[in-house]
């Protein structure tokens, strides 16, 4: 639920992806304005990319903690803690049936 959620609100801020193509494009328009110079095109697409990565990185993490803590606020167990829980269960219920089996006999 929480990627759901993540994802969903990158995708509305357009940060899920800039491709190549995309940077291109985008460099393709400045040069056609006179803002940017065919020899910039290359430094500029990387540098735009690499901005891209950092920025979505950047938000990935905010968006995490903001649905951690919304979770924790409604008092909804993280997958982690699920696991945990699960695996304790399947521990007793292990030594809940060996002991039982030993009183059987």
């Amino acid at each position: 639920m929480a990627d759901v959620i993540k994802n969903a609100f990158l995708a509305g801020l357009g940060l899920v992806s800039l491709t190549r193509e995309k940077a291109e494009e985008f460099a393709k328009d400045l040069i056609k304005r006179g803002e940017l110079t065919e020899t910039e095109k290359p430094k500029f697409i990387k540098d735009l990319l690499e901005q891209s990565e950092k920025t979505k990185t950047e938000m990935e993490e905010k968006v995490e903690k903001a649905v951690d803590a919304l979770l924790k606020k409604m008092n909804i167990p993280s997958r982690k803690e699920f696991e945990e829980l699960k695996n304790k269960v399947e521990e007793l219920t292990q030594l809940l049936n060996k002991k039982q089996e030993e009183s059987e006999k």
